[in-house]
């Protein structure tokens, strides 16, 4: 699928993030190693300042865990399951 400028331009006025950062992010998921903890920690990192919202270790630690360990729900109504 292919997204132009303007679609990039709605989403940066939305999210106040720019076409680069969406590009680096959306390049660093596909090519990278989702089991490696070093590229996981660099998306939760970017992920983290994209969106202004602070992660803790212990937060890192859980999620990469989760993800390593093929614990992430394939539905997404079970993501917020108790």
């Amino acid at each position: 699928m292919k997204f132009g400028d303007d679609f990039f331009k709605k989403v940066e006025k939305k999210t106040k993030v720019d076409k680069n950062t969406i590009i680096s992010l959306a390049q660093k998921l596909q090519n990278g190693n989702m089991k490696d903890e070093g590229t996981l920690r660099e998306v939760i990192d970017t992920l983290s300042t994209m969106t202004g919202k602070k992660v803790t270790e212990e937060q890192k630690e859980k999620i990469i865990s989760k993800i390593v360990d093929d614990k992430v729900p394939q539905d997404v109504d079970k993501m917020f399951d108790k």
